[in-house]
Formats: C-alpha cells, structure tokens, sequence
C-alpha cells in the first residue's frame, strides 16, 4: 500500500503523549518500517513547520521528510482539486483548499490517505478516492 500522509498524522507521530500511540500512527510507523511507499508534499512539510517552534525541531522535521517520496502538484492538480472541493460543496461537505489537492494527489497517484481528519471520511462519499478509515 503506498500512502499520502496528511499533516493530523504527522502531527500525532511527533507528540510524546499518549496521543502518539494512536492507530493511524502505527499504521505510519509500520509502513516506514516496511515494504511500503510513504509520501508527503510541501503543503504537509509547510503546515507542520508552521506549528514547530525552535531551530533544532525544525532540522529534526526537515531530515525526517528528506527521507520521503515527495509530490509536487502540477497546475492540472490545483485544477481538479478546485473540482474535488466543488463536488463536496455541491453536496453539503465543506472541505479545505489544501485538504482538497491532497484528495487530487490520491486520485492520481493511485495512493491512500492516511488522515486522522474527520472530513476526508465524508468527502470520500462524493469524490472516490481512498482513505484509511481505521477499521481493521
């Protein structure tokens, strides 16, 4: 399973609190430590160096996500992405800018989210793209 990791679980894998222990993080851990692919954009890099504080966990942050696959979205992913939001919107979900070119990255690099947000769940009923939803 390749996946896109979105900030919400970044975020909870770099807490020390009981939080860290979270399934979502383990799902992370598990496929970092294994065969699977795990990528990230600068739109994740960004949100979470926007809540670290300190030079030295900034270095930290920059190391850990040079080791990643990292996406770049094209002009013709902010396209689609403004469809994706659109078709939420259409049908009553109200989803962010970023969270929606996220879903776009999914949808065309065949990937799975793996968010801890509890929009991309309802998204997900009006654009098909693939989340882990936690159920085993």
């Amino acid at each position: 399973m390749s996946l896109l990791v979105d900030t919400s679980v970044r975020s909870l894998a770099s807490r020390r609190d009981a939080e860290a222990s979270s399934q979502a993080v383990e799902v992370l851990r598990t496929a970092l430590e294994g065969a699977d692919q795990v990528f990230t954009t600068g739109l994740v890099l960004q949100e979470l160096l926007q809540g670290f504080s300190g030079p030295k966990a900034r270095s930290q942050l920059i190391e850990r996500f040079a080791a990643l696959a990292f996406l770049q979205p094209d002009r013709d992913d902010h396209i689609e992405a403004a469809e994706v939001r659109n078709a939420c919107r259409r049908n009553g979900v109200s989803i962010g800018t970023i969270d929606a070119v996220l879903i776009q990255l999914c949808l065309r690099h065949d990937l799975v989210l793996l968010s801890t947000d509890n929009d991309f769940p309802s998204a997900s009923r009006h654009v098909k793209f693939r989340h882990w939803s936690g159920a085993a």
